[in-house]
């Protein structure tokens, strides 16, 4: 099992609509570094989504239970989507902030390709978002 990061427009698909939706199609990924992490994606993949430009928090979790196919969104087939279905919500989101300033954490891609929109992140980097989520006052 692999685990992932996922950005979103809050304003445009948020991760209470994932909730409400219980499932979606994570389209519309237009960055051929992040088409080729949602290629790499497998069915039982934990996928933390990341609030962008509004929250900049993570503040839930999904799983991927369609593995790449191409974006319905797009007449260009080499673009691609996954589909993805809602889990849980943290127990508190995790700032980029405290992402930041974490040694942990502070050299992922969230920090380090801010505008990457699809990203993996180890099973260490995955266990310690989680922890700061149950700890940390934001």
């Amino acid at each position: 099992m692999a685990y992932w990061i996922a950005k979103s427009d809050p304003e445009t698909y948020s991760v209470f609509d994932l909730q409400r939706d219980g499932k979606t199609i994570w389209d519309g990924v237009r960055n051929f570094q992040a088409r080729n992490n949602l290629a790499k994606m497998a069915i039982g993949d934990t996928v933390l989504i990341y609030h962008s430009n509004t929250d900049k928090s993570i503040v839930g979790i999904a799983e991927v239970t369609k593995e790449a196919f191409p974006d319905p969104t797009s007449e260009n087939v080499r673009w691609l989507a996954v589909e993805l279905k809602f889990i849980s919500m943290l127990e508190k989101p995790v700032s980029l902030d405290t992402i930041k300033q974490d040694n942990i954490l502070n050299k992922i891609a969230l920090v380090k390709q801010q505008r990457l929109s699809v990203m993996q992140i180890t099973e260490k980097e995955y266990n310690r978002i989680v922890e700061f989520s149950r700890t940390t006052e934001e």
